[in-house]
């Protein structure tokens, strides 16, 4: 397989860092909701409910911005648009009084992250679709890294020292940087002529993933981000209350644990190119039933992380092949089908973690065995799905000559 020209490695790496920047503070979240939850004398449920509102306000803005993207020339610029959008959003929910003040901000400004993935993402299938699961796995671990690791570790640190609306203000910061780092990028990003952009064929995208097919692929991307996200919702929780571990502490595991499914996410999405989608979605699906189960029989704090370690990580290192599994059914309007992707996933699938946190009220640990059941679900549904990867367009310039000075 060739390697990446200059045009390519110059949006991988932009996209990245701005995907690894948003997620940041987005994925505040995870470490903050219970924080919020205790600063009012709330438990596990309200827990799940500030990350499930999150997704629901997520979902609100997926599809809008794959339609967007689908139609726009210059989708530099709408990126552009986000940083200041989670920036703003952000800093509003940490003057909010009162729980549901709190947590719509919360959402609305999460609204901002989520407008940023299927133009990003959009812009990358289009541009390298015979490597769509690997350039979406490397657009992956930008995004992990800001929301798996640099948000638990710093937002553990910053509360051990102050309340969440100080630590969530110093952590826009990163936001705001790279809203101004990224102006001169955005004017680089473009498509080359209005000609490149296609009319969005709605119906014809509603009527194929309103197939049976369509409907048990979403079903299943629904299960799987379910089963990740009750695991992600109760483990912070699950460390502080279960073995009193301190915010940093929790953080420092759940960072560890993420990180490692971050590394594997351009590898399974190479793989994937290479030897299809299929076989090793059903490998983690099942593996991670296991895992996760594995987690909640678990007493002690060591058997319950060598649980939820290799099972969280490669929920995590498979979500680009899903991705682009997605995009291969649908086969037409990419962003615009990474945004409905997008939504399912983040939007429906967040719902694991409010069903994790109202099992929690009863005993944290079932939350695990929860996740369990769905990934085994979503497993035994995809052994009937025919994934079958649609053949690749001719790779077009998504970067403008702006890009590429030198280039004739």
């Amino acid at each position: 397989m060739k390697s990446f020209d200059k045009q390519h490695r110059f949006l991988l790496g932009a996209l990245s860092l701005g995907h690894l920047t948003n997620d940041w503070v987005a994925g505040t979240l995870w470490l903050l909701a219970p924080a919020i939850a205790a600063s009012q004398g709330l438990g596990p449920a309200e827990v799940g409910l500030i990350l499930t509102i999150n997704g629901i306000g997520a979902g609100l803005a997926y599809i809008p911005a794959g339609v967007i993207s689908d139609r726009s020339t210059r989708p530099g610029f709408l990126m552009l648009l986000s940083f200041w959008w989670v920036a703003i959003g952000y800093f509003s929910a940490t003057l909010a009084p009162g729980f549901w003040g709190v947590t719509l901000l919360l959402a609305f400004a999460v609204m901002g992250d989520a407008f940023w993935h299927p133009i990003a993402t959009g812009v990358l299938v289009k541009e390298m679709p015979g490597r769509r699961a690997q350039a979406l796995g490397i657009h992956a671990v930008g995004g992990s890294i800001g929301a798996e690791v640099l948000a638990p570790l710093s937002t553990g640190f910053l509360l051990g020292f102050f309340d969440w609306q100080t630590t969530l203000q110093i952590l826009v910061l990163p936001a705001v940087i790279m809203g101004l780092l990224f102006i001169p990028m955005a004017a680089r990003i473009s498509r080359d002529t209005p000609g490149t952009v296609n009319r969005i064929d709605v119906r014809g995208l509603a009527r194929q993933w309103f197939k049976p097919a369509g409907v048990a692929l979403m079903v299943v991307m629904i299960l799987y981000n379910m089963a990740l996200m009750a695991q992600l919702a109760m483990a912070p929780l699950y460390f502080q209350s279960e073995h009193g571990l301190s915010p940093f502490h929790a953080g420092l595991i759940f960072a560890v644990i993420l990180m490692v499914g971050t590394i594997f996410q351009p590898f399974f999405g190479k793989y994937s190119d290479g030897r299809g989608r299929k076989p090793l979605i059903l490998l983690v699906l099942f593996s991670a039933s296991f895992f996760a189960l594995f987690a909640g029989l678990s007493d002690s704090l060591y058997w319950t992380i060598l649980g939820l370690l290799p099972g969280v990580a490669i929920l995590t290192a498979v979500r680009p092949v899903v991705l682009a599994a997605a995009v291969e059914y649908s086969g037409k309007s990419e962003a615009t089908t990474l945004g409905i992707v997008f939504t399912v996933l983040d939007g429906v699938g967040m719902f694991g973690a409010l069903l994790a946190g109202l099992i929690g009220e009863f005993e944290l640990g079932y939350a695990f065995i929860a996740a369990a059941a769905m990934a085994l679900t979503a497993g035994l549904i995809c052994l009937f799905l025919t994934l079958t990867a649609t053949q690749p367009a001719p790779e077009h310039a998504i970067v403008s000559q702006v890009a590429s000075p030198a280039d004739p």
